[in-house]
């Protein structure tokens, strides 16, 4: 404050004639060549307006690159959601063609059944210590009833156990209470394909005579009535034969891979009323 009450009048004086000055070389006509009494305001005022001219230009330069960092954050904001579009449209068309693969190959095994078939999609499952059983989105109101034959574009699934009006539950081949008569592809041996833990079954009673090895398939004999002949059930994993019993102990991979079940047919005919 001292300041000022002290150079008050001297700063104003300079601020005054500063002024005037830059109004003066501003309004020099440009179409003529300046006379000694403005060259010499001219040659005055250029010490003052370098740092102004070099301030104006600084400013400029500043709000330049401030507008295009907005501009640019914008497009990279643009870009990326752009992006995550473009992300969300593949993965739908990869899973649509995937979904497209399946349907094709459940159609193939359809046209090779030779009964009516109705297809579901699985909406649930129960894999606990002592059930192997599936949900699916069809029921009695779809024409299924208890008893019918599951099957899947790789083979058997199961059969249906418990039926509402919507819904119907699949007892997986898994299951210890599943048993499909079966035959051995290559050799025709025959045998009784029950359900065992960790998703896998065994061949039973065949004898220690029959002509089983790893890597055989395993299909439906159509014995029974429930499942036609010739469907795919598994392959040979294990086979043992004791020194004592009269049969062989044999494992056996389904061909089906139940954990990642998503679309099943279910067999039309037969089942319990």
């Amino acid at each position: 404050m001292e300041f000022l009450k002290k150079y008050l009048y001297p700063i104003v004086i300079g601020i005054a004639i500063i002024a005037a000055l830059l109004v003066f070389s501003l309004n020099v006509p440009r179409s003529r060549e300046a006379n000694l009494v403005e060259r010499s305001v001219l040659g005055a005022l250029s010490p003052l307006l370098r740092p102004v001219s070099w301030a104006g230009g600084f400013a400029e330069d500043v709000w330049d690159s401030y507008i295009r960092l907005v501009d640019t954050r914008r497009e990279n904001l643009r870009l990326r959601e752009d992006i995550r579009s473009l992300n969300q449209r593949l993965r739908e068309g990869n899973e649509t063609f995937l979904a497209n693969q399946r349907l094709e190959r459940l159609l193939d095994m359809k046209k090779s059944v030779k009964a009516p078939t109705i297809s579901a999609t699985v909406i649930g499952e129960d894999v606990t210590s002592w059930f192997r059983t599936l949900v699916i989105n069809r029921g009695s109101a779809d024409g299924i009833r208890e008893g019918m034959a599951v099957v899947s574009a790789d083979g058997v699934v199961g059969q249906t156990v418990k039926v509402t009006a919507s819904t119907s539950r699949v007892l997986l081949l898994t299951d210890h209470a599943s048993g499909i008569s079966a035959t051995i592809q290559r050799s025709r041996a025959r045998g009784v394909v029950k359900g065992k833990s960790e998703m896998l079954c065994t061949l039973e009673f065949a004898t220690r005579e029959e002509d089983v090895k790893v890597g055989d398939t395993v299909i439906t004999s159509g014995i029974g009535g429930l499942f036609m002949k010739g469907l795919p059930i598994g392959e040979v994993t294990m086979v043992k034969r004791g020194e004592y019993g009269i049969f062989q102990s044999v494992s056996i991979r389904p061909a089906v891979n139940l954990p990642h079940l998503e679309e099943v047919l279910v067999v039309q005919r037969g089942g319990y009323e």
